[in-house]
């Protein structure tokens, strides 16, 4: 057999408070494209961010094509021949695609910067990987999917060829991800091997040839992806089967009608925008990238401005000026994006949970600490979040920990109103099993829930009934026995809108736009 292109033999690493890696030995076939797999903190990024040399194993050895290699850092990995393309963008955004490129090897002369040749060298990156981009644009104007590209490019112009992709696709559209899958076969056509981390079903079984799984920082199967299916790597990434449920609260006939919104506008973002919430009901609300669906929701926030039109809260007309008047409403947020909008990373789980009812928990503007703990623990064992402690740091969680905490914030403020926008991006299968299972035991208990997903089959198996949108205006309104992919996606695009709105038995708004492109696009949601 073939020298493999990277073999990990007995690897082990721990950081305070968590072993991260135990005693992990796997080989990885040079050319391959070898996903690696688990949930959230199960150690595949760790893995990966060893092998790139960004941390050190604390015992174990590497070897790259049959030679040990020890790395002192991403630099040493990179002239070995392995670069990486991290889940968050590890670039300077106030500096230049070019700059960026040629960062830590910047050419000169007589002690000046060669300008012209940093260029020519970022040129030369992005066409290596079939990217046209303008190299002077600063690195922070660009979209996320072209930030990504500047990553690719970095690596492969460095001389990688051996590339970990580490959850490349968690922040693209659906027509943005499908252009990197196209770059990642051609890599592989060239005999980069790739090692794809993730935890996406649809991507490994669509770009893998074989599959590692990792669980509790240990190394529990290989396997070629031919011949395995879904349930049996989801059993082996949690350890048990994933059974299918039907969602309680769709036994149940809605409650109060508790929110109502009429026409409301913000001017760019959204028009003439109508619908009602009941208790105990999940609606969720399906739209392109930029079709205006988390806008709504900071709206019903409080975090937009300028907007008009109605809102009330128990049949009350309430105007919602900040998020304080939402909390106190009884509406709580789950935002799209956790890490800036969602968290404070450097505060630990505990206080992350109780920071919307700090006023209750406090007597005479002192905190009651103990009351605070109890709380906080009731909400960790509740939604079972994996953590070393109350007090663990938050930004050491990963990602499905965090967001069940940002959950936890509003079952202990004891919303009524619950927007979750994108719940379960970035979390793996277990994790999204549970916060799937948590939505459906809170509406069954009368929450009303508001859910923005891009993943139509998240959005169906949970929604009573769907609203879409289409370029900032509600454009239908799908009951949950007529709601299929197709036909969320033709409304979403505007592809026969009025011949599907009247199929569903739902007005179309009057749009009748020119038929479009109707390929399937998966289970995400496209590029608006």
């Amino acid at each position: 057999m073939a020298e493999p292109a990277v073999r990990f033999e007995g690897i082990s690493k721990r950081f305070p408070g968590a072993l991260a890696l135990s005693d992990v030995s796997l080989a990885i076939e040079a050319g391959s494209c070898h996903a690696l797999c688990g949930e959230n903190g199960a150690g595949k990024s760790t893995l990966g961010k060893i092998l790139a040399g960004i941390h050190a194993p604390d015992a174990g050895r590497l070897f790259l094509r049959g030679r040990e290699v020890r790395f002192a850092g991403p630099r040493d990995a990179l002239a070995a021949g392995v670069g990486m393309v991290h889940q968050e963008l590890a670039f300077c955004g106030n500096i230049s695609v070019a700059e960026n490129l040629c960062l830590g090897a910047l050419p000169a002369r007589a002690g000046w910067v060669a300008w012209r040749e940093v260029e020519r060298r970022a040129i030369a990156m992005l066409e290596e990987i079939g990217a046209d981009l303008d190299v002077r644009r600063p690195l922070g104007e660009l979209t996320i999917a072209q930030q990504q590209l500047v990553q690719i490019a970095a690596a492969v112009g460095g001389g990688a060829r051996i590339i970990v992709f580490d959850e490349p696709t968690s922040s693209l559209s659906q027509v943005e991800a499908e252009r990197l899958y196209e770059l990642i076969r051609r890599l592989k056509r060239r005999g980069v091997t790739c090692i794809y981390v993730s935890h996406r079903m649809p991507e490994i079984f669509g770009l893998c040839d074989t599959v590692s799984v990792l669980r509790d920082g240990r190394h529990v199967a290989t396997r070629p992806t031919a011949g395995l299916s879904e349930a049996e790597l989801v059993g082996l990434m949690i350890g048990r089967p994933l059974a299918e449920y039907f969602p309680r609260h769709l036994e149940a006939a809605a409650g109060e009608e508790v929110l109502r919104v009429e026409h409301l506008s913000c001017p760019g973002k959204f028009e003439d925008v109508s619908f009602s919430l009941r208790a105990g009901e999940v609606v969720g609300l399906a739209g392109l990238v930029g079709a205006g669906r988390s806008e709504v929701a900071r709206a019903l926030f409080g975090l937009e401005r300028g907007v008009r039109g109605r809102i009330l809260v128990d049949g009350r007309p309430v105007r919602i000026a900040s998020p304080r008047h939402a909390i106190r409403l009884g509406i709580g947020l789950v935002p799209e994006d956790r890490k800036r909008q969602g968290l404070v990373l450097t505060e630990s789980g505990l206080h992350n949970t109780s920071l919307p009812i700090l006023r209750r928990l406090a007597r005479l503007a002192w905190i009651r600490r103990a009351r605070e703990r109890r709380l906080a623990a009731e909400y960790f064992q509740r939604l079972r979040v994996r953590a070393p402690g109350l007090d663990a740091p938050i930004a050491s969680l990963s990602g499905g920990n965090q967001q069940k905490i940002v959950l936890a914030r509003w079952l202990a403020a004891r919303s009524r109103i619950l927007i979750l926008d994108e719940p379960t991006r970035g979390v793996d299968v277990g994790a999204k099993a549970e916060i799937h299972a948590l939505v459906d035991q809170l509406a069954a208990q009368g929450t009303a829930v508001l859910l923005i997903s891009s993943e139509l089959p998240e959005i169906i198996a949970l929604s009573g009934r769907i609203l879409v949108l289409r370029a900032g205006r509600l454009v239908g309104e799908v009951p949950r026995a007529l709601a299929t992919q197709d036909r969320l996606l033709a409304l979403m695009a505007g592809v026969d809108a009025a011949v599907v709105a009247a199929e569903a038995g739902v007005g179309s708004a009057g749009d009748r736009d020119v038929p479009g492109d109707r390929r399937r696009t998966g289970n995400r949601a496209g590029d608006g």
